[in-house]
């Protein structure tokens, strides 16, 4: 077939048409997007659901009970459990759990999808987001990472985007400044459920302790604090005394507290004992404190020691980067009228992803690069690498396009493919030129080198990428449980090595040709055949 084209050679529309492909497939990068790594979507959708702030839990319960309700309607028959987790945890250390409930409040509801159900967890999510706030307008909800990869790539955040605002100035100030910045990231395209992590209103009473008072009846502020600490929430949090059953071995815990339905009001409060020694009676809280309403924050987060509040942003119908990228420029244009010693920054899943898409960048760009340098080496020659090479924009037009063509977004998995497509598409182009070089040392002229070397190395180049895309189709259908995650690396090997065949067998040979147009067969020195006769 190759041979076809000797009497009408013309590098120059070959040149010009791959050209155009490079430049179609730059344009288009933006509008691939990238994500850190595909979102699994999991049978399963993790719901928080905050009422308004300082709620009792039996208070909370109903709500959940009404929210539970609205989702069995919307899933319907799609619907396996689900699992109500409401308030905090008792005795529960909260530093080993990525749970965000911080109060009575808070709560989340584990839901869980029949196994081959209709719709997705990302379909039934969309409308959730949909429906619930308009039915609980007094509610906030937000969805957190129900599988366990995005869990990790997280590192226990409840979203993928995490705007710090930190600084040496007032809680107030920080919260003001957290606020705006909520309010211009929700009208974000594509950010969901953006939030503010702390609130600054929980209810609470202020015992302030009179230390002359005190002192009179023999007491310190200490011991008041150690007998209101008893009372309300048990010994167990000041001495802990534990009693171990004989028959089993197991430990149980002894405290001593007073019944929660005697502490129903401050009079209550006010009306604890404390014990005393300097007038020989039992003394009651009121004596020697006073007890003051005030609110304080119901979650208290510090960056280098300096308070933090938390934005926090989900990610829907539109990938993370472009997302991450508009909320970056949110924050360049409120950085000038920050109050003094105010910082913001961006963190999450978001930061991750750009440190690691640079250093894979990087990684990429360096593959190519010793791929290269070892052929320089291989070859002898700076010319002949650099041919071989060609065959690489080829493969990025195709990774661009397919990637595009399928919706998918660059991610980690999609660049291991492009670096996988380096390997296989220089292996084939090196068959090319290294079988026209030696039509040339046979003294042939480039274009006929070139094209000899197309035809000749046509089925084996043809064979190895064959066998490379038929092994990538199942893994880039996505098919299966987490099928998701490995779709992008199949996608980008398929589409890079079927262009990257392409510039091989079409364009490698038309820039050869070009290259080594001025190229003279070596000419034997006189007297050589002589020589060689004798």
């Amino acid at each position: 077939m190759w041979r076809c084209f000797a009497g009408r050679w013309r590098p120059l529309p070959v040149i010009a048409i791959f050209a155009l492909a490079v430049v179609s497939a730059a344009v288009l990068v933006p509008m691939a997007g990238r994500d850190f790594f595909p979102v699994v979507d999991a049978r399963a959708i993790r719901l928080h659901v905050s009422a308004p702030t300082g709620t009792r839990i039996e208070d909370t319960g109903v709500y959940f009970s009404r929210v539970s309700d609205a989702i069995r309607r919307i899933v319907g028959a799609d619907l396996d459990v689900i699992v109500d987790n409401i308030g905090i945890p008792p005795g529960t250390n909260l530093a080993t759990s990525d749970n965000v409930t911080s109060s009575s409040a808070d709560g989340e509801l584990l839901i869980a999808l029949k196994a081959g159900s209709e719709k997705g967890g990302k379909a039934y999510i969309r409308e959730l987001r949909r429906v619930l706030p308009k039915e609980f307008p007094a509610l906030e909800f937000y969805f957190q990472p129900a599988d366990m990869m995005n869990q990790i790539l997280n590192f226990g955040l409840p979203a993928p985007i995490d705007v710090k605002v930190f600084g040496l100035a007032k809680d107030a100030d920080l919260h003001v400044v957290a606020k705006t910045l909520k309010d211009r990231v929700a009208a974000v395209r594509g950010a969901v459920d953006v939030h503010l992590q702390q609130r600054l209103d929980q209810p609470s009473l202020q015992i302030e302790v009179d230390r002359s008072r005190a002192a009179e009846v023999g007491m310190t502020e200490r011991e008041v604090s150690d007998n209101l600490l008893i009372s309300a929430s048990s010994s167990l949090m000041v001495s802990p005394n534990y009693w171990t059953d004989p028959r089993s071995g197991r430990n149980y815990s002894l405290v001593v507290q007073t019944p929660p339905h005697n502490l129903e009001t401050l009079e209550d409060l006010a009306n604890t004992p404390m014990p005393g020694v300097g007038q020989g009676a039992v003394q009651y809280l009121s004596s020697v404190a006073q007890i003051q309403e005030g609110k304080v924050p119901t979650l208290v987060t510090h960056t280098n020691v300096q308070t933090t509040f938390d934005v926090m942003a989900s990610v829907q119908d539109r990938d993370l980067g472009g997302v991450a990228a508009d909320i970056r420029k949110i924050v360049d244009g409120m950085a000038p009228t920050l109050p003094k010693g105010v910082t913001i920054e961006i963190g999450g899943q978001a930061r991750t992803m750009d440190d690691t898409f640079l250093r894979l960048g990087l990684g990429l760009i360096g593959s190519v690069l010793l791929v290269y340098f070892i052929l320089v080496i291989n070859f002898q020659s700076w010319t002949d690498p650099l041919i071989i090479i060609m065959a690489l924009p080829g493969a990025f037009c195709g990774i661009v396009w397919l990637l595009v063509a399928t919706g998918t977004t660059f991610s980690v998995p999609s660049l291991m493919g492009a670096i996988m497509t380096v390997g296989v598409a220089t292996a084939n182009s090196i068959l090319v030129i290294a079988f026209a070089n030696d039509q040339l040392a046979a003294g042939k002229n480039p274009v006929e080198a070139a094209i000899e070397a197309g035809f000749a190395r046509l089925r084996p180049v043809l064979m190895t990428a064959f066998a490379m895309i038929v092994g990538m189709i199942p893994m880039s259908l996505g098919l299966g449980e987490g099928g998701e995650q490995n779709a992008p690396l199949g996608r980008a090997v398929i589409g890079g090595l079927v262009m990257a065949t392409l510039a091989t067998l079409i364009f490698v040979p038309v820039v050869f040709s070009l290259l080594r147009r001025r190229w003279e067969p070596a000419r034997a020195e006189p007297g050589a055949e002589l020589l060689a006769a004798g």
